[in-house]
């Protein structure tokens, strides 16, 4: 007795059930109705302002400085070319293009299943019947012993109304992954460029390097001589003249290495750009200035992050494209309704093959229910909505690495310009202490240790100011790329949707 109210329960529900999917077919023969949870974009706590853009900016931006070429506020004409050509030949590019086409192609395929599908087919048999068998029993058929010909030719039509949405779904799901794909392409436009802008201040940063090597190298030759000199005339020791040339083969062992570097980078750019590796060290291998920023960065707010950066873009493309195939899974409960027909010309005598006679016509309607699956589609509808609360969640990741990104590249842009007037002082003293211990040495009031100790501080100071100029400029860089620099944002129009995310109960 106790089980009754249970399956008075049961029934209830069943019927309310039933009655829910009656009531639904009866909408989708006139409007129809969409199963599954509508799609309402992704919401995400933003901060209203980065915590470091304060020690990242000196000065305002300039009002015409854009994001969308960020490097050619680097002012370097080369670089400039370099990814100009990347964007229009290089193999990434080309790659994700591909993708962005089969994308387009599959949506299309998705938008196919909404219209009616026509076969037209013809042909001819000769028959002979077995003696063995029946009159009607194909293949023969026409009797025992009997020949007999068939000529035929007609249409094959069907078309399944898409009464529950699924067809629906399916294409939402396929106009979803076609603009994360597009998203994924300008995420890839914008990983290029800034890998090539940082492997060529790299190799800028390497030349400025050898230069700095070269050029304290002359000044401890100079020292050296000196030294041998006043060896020679009994004014210095060994013991100074052995240092001095100690000084000398450090300075000269750091140049193969730097060397390296610098052609590194060059066979990396040439790879990027998509051209032979060695292609273009006939031109980046004059040595040229580290670009540095023309006007500030138009650093912008944390929420402008949402429609600037490609893979916040990709990811909420995808978590769409992953909530619309609930639906689709969904729409598998449901009954499928078709409608059928076939017509054509049929006869058994070539002569009378293409006259009135021979038409025939079927139409109609058709119906299909899945009855008993085993829970397979019910299953089908949890793991979708379980890919969908991933893409959700992978959404959120991605914003939140998108903050830090951008947070991290603000202090490091902001500390290496300290770090970098703080060094151009100490140069400046350093390459003083040279001069005045180099006079005091030649005229014998002090010994050769200050000197070599002054030559050693000018050149740590001058190679590390040469590091952080780079370093600065790599920062940079990180900063534009942090922002999602490289690409035209699209209109606010299409991106009024990037407010929130919520699943609604399926109809």
């Amino acid at each position: 007795m106790a089980r009754i109210p249970e399956l008075a329960r049961g029934r209830r529900r069943s019927r309310a059930w039933l009655a829910g999917a009656v009531s639904c077919v009866m909408a989708g023969m006139v409007a129809g109705c969409t199963v599954g949870p509508d799609y309402v974009a992704p919401k995400t706590a933003l901060p209203a302002a980065y915590g470091e853009r304060a020690q990242a900016s000196s000065k305002a931006a300039s009002p015409d400085a854009s994001l969308d070429s960020w490097w050619q506020n680097l002012g370097d004409a080369t670089l400039n070319a370099l990814i100009e050509d990347a964007l229009q030949s290089a193999p990434d590019i080309a790659e994700a293009e591909a993708r962005v086409r089969e994308a387009r192609a599959l949506r299309g395929i998705a938008g196919a299943a909404d219209y009616p599908e026509v076969d037209a087919g013809g042909l001819y048999r000769r028959t002979h019947g077995s003696a063995n068998v029946p009159t009607g029993v194909q293949p023969g058929g026409m009797g025992p012993g009997k020949n007999g010909n068939l000529w035929q030719a007609g249409f094959d039509a069907s078309w399944e109304i898409d009464v529950f949405g699924g067809t629906r779904r399916s294409v939402e799901s396929a106009n979803a992954s076609y603009e994360a794909a597009v998203a994924g392409s300008e995420d890839v436009r914008l990983t290029l460029a800034a890998e090539i802008a940082r492997n060529y201040i790299e190799l800028r940063g390497a030349q400025r390097r050898l230069d700095v090597a070269h050029r304290n190298l002359a000044i401890q030759q100079d020292g050296l001589v000196l030294t041998r000199a006043q060896f020679d005339a009994g004014l210095a020791s060994r013991l100074d003249m052995l240092r001095a040339e100690a000084l000398v083969s450090d300075t000269q062992a750091e140049i193969p290495s730097l060397t390296a570097d610098a052609r590194g980078s060059i066979y990396r750019i040439g790879a990027l750009v998509g051209q032979q590796p060695e292609a273009l060290l006939a031109q980046l291998d004059a040595p040229q200035a580290i670009p540095a920023p023309v006007a500030d960065v138009p650093v912008g707010l944390p929420s402008d992050l949402l429609q600037r950066r490609p893979d916040i873009r990709a990811a909420e493309r995808r978590l769409a494209a992953a909530n619309a195939r609930i639906g689709v899974a969904k729409a598998d409960l449901y009954p499928h309704f078709s409608l059928t027909g076939a017509a054509g010309l049929e006869s058994l005598d070539a002569s009378t093959f293409l006259t009135s006679p021979s038409r025939y016509l079927s139409v109609g309607p058709s119906i299909r229910w899945l009855i008993f699956d085993a829970g397979r589609v019910r299953f089908q509808v949890h793991a979708e909505e379980a890919r969908t609360d991933a893409a959700a969640a992978a959404y959120q990741r991605t914003v939140l690495g998108a903050l830090r990104d951008v947070e991290t590249a603000l202090v490091s842009y902001g500390q290496s310009r300290v770090r970098r007037d703080q060094l151009s002082a100490e140069t400046a003293s350093d390459r003083e202490a040279v001069t005045v211990a180099t006079r005091l040495y030649r005229q014998g009031l002090v010994d050769f240790l200050p000197v070599l100790d002054a030559e050693r501080s000018l050149y740590a100071a001058d190679d590390k100011l040469a590091q952080t100029d780079r370093d600065t400029a790599l920062a940079l860089v990180a900063l534009y790329k942090s922002l999602g620099g490289g690409w035209s944002a699209p209109s606010e129009a299409a991106d009024s949707r990037v407010s929130t995310i919520t699943r609604v109960a399926a109809p």
